[in-house]
């Protein structure tokens, strides 16, 4: 085994490792991956405060300050708001029940003509009853649970205050700890590194940064406009969209449907349901054409598939973890695909042809300057007047 060869086995040991470490502590990794993410968010800002000429420590405080105060208000802002619109759910929920039962299904029986016993109203909703009593209690189960046990409350507290403090203290290092991680690279692939790093910042920025932007604007502008088309719940229903609308398409549909039900129990004509309609493509047209553009860009890279493929395979293998980080670490991905790929092309595997088929012939461009002179006029000696 030549020096090239141990050395590529060593890295991928250090690699396999890094990673079955993660997968063993996820459950335990939690608070600190919140802490990072919120860390990542403030550290361009408190390098722009240093810049201005103030201090990291100063710059961090007033960063972590901030992020603070805008998760407190948010909070302040939004648990009213969810109850009460829990509330008002809870209230219509047995005509929306009546809706499905008496408009709904028999509307999809005589269209589809199917036979009367698929749907039969009175066994869908005893299922619907037994999940719902199953979910609450389960539910019920594991509240009991927790608030029974003393480790599990102090457990959920030490979180709460873990992420603060470990946010706080990333933020002030963020700097450090990368020109760190930089200073122990192996020195022959340390530039490499070091690019596709600046690469992935680049495409972390444009998702974190910009999709959160533009999921708030999305729950605002669907909340707002479903309020004002006089849907109930129509803050509620802005919110999930608004949530959900990372995955590509999934907050639209689950919007727009819970809406055009909403529309329909709450008043059942044609105009509020063409109201809804119009909230929901413009809300697309908005996103797709306004929002992502300007607040995203193009630098992902994510096909909508490769998305929801993400999303899903990070909460099979890493649970509640992996779907919080599943489409940030995508992007990084997209970065190392197309840097790999860009090696496939230039490797032997490649470029060698087959044996026995035609040698290509090889273009070489050769550059040729030309020096033009302008005519000169003949001279008296070659006969000349």
């Amino acid at each position: 085994m030549n020096h090239d060869t141990s050395r590529r086995w060593q890295m991928l040991a250090i690699i396999a490792v890094i990673v079955f470490v993660i997968w063993v502590l996820a459950p335990v990794l939690m608070p600190f991956a919140l802490a990072a993410m919120l860390a990542y968010l403030g550290d361009p800002l408190a390098d722009r405060l240093q810049r201005l000429g103030m201090g990291r420590t100063w710059a961090v405080s007033i960063v972590f300050t901030v992020i603070t105060l805008v998760v407190i208000g948010v909070l302040l802002l939004l648990i009213p708001l969810i109850q009460t619109q829990f509330e008002n759910l809870s209230e219509n929920l047995p005509r929306y029940v009546d809706w499905v039962r008496n408009t709904a299904l028999p509307w999809i029986q005589a269209k589809l003509r199917l036979d009367p016993n698929v749907f039969d109203s009175d066994r869908l909703l005893a299922t619907i009853r037994e999940h719902i009593g199953s979910v609450g209690g389960f539910a019920a189960t594991a509240v009991a649970k927790v608030t029974q046990s003393g480790m599990g409350v102090v457990l959920w507290l030490t979180n709460a205050v873990l992420i603060p403090v470990v946010a706080f203290y990333l933020l002030r290092d963020w700097d450090t700890m990368m020109a760190y991680i930089q200073r122990m690279l192996p020195r022959a692939i340390e530039p490499t590194v070091v690019r596709l790093a600046r690469e992935s910042d680049q495409v972390l920025g444009a998702f974190v940064r910009g999709q959160l932007l533009v999921m708030l604007a999305l729950g605002l502008f669907y909340g707002l406009g479903l309020t004002l088309a006089g849907i109930s719940i129509g803050p509620l229903i802005g919110m999930v969209a608004g949530l959900l609308s990372f995955v590509p398409y999934l907050g639209f549909m689950i919007g727009f449907v819970a809406a055009l039900i909403a529309a329909l129990v709450q008043y059942g004509d044609w105009t509020h349901v063409i109201l809804v309609a119009v909230v929901f493509t413009i809300g697309q047209l908005l996103e797709g054409y306004v929002l992502v553009p300007r607040l995203v860009g193009g630098k992902i890279g994510l096909h909508p598939v490769a998305v929801i493929f993400a999303v899903l395979a990070g909460g099979h293998l890493f649970g509640f973890l992996g779907v919080l980080l599943a489409l940030p670490a995508a992007s990084v991905v997209v970065v190392l695909m197309r840097y790999a790929f860009t090696r496939y092309r230039e490797s032997d595997l490649y470029t060698k042809p087959a044996p026995g088929s035609p040698v290509p012939p090889v273009e070489v461009e050769v550059d040729v300057d030309v020096e033009t002179r302008p005519a000169q006029p003949p001279s008296s000696g070659d006969g000349g007047p």
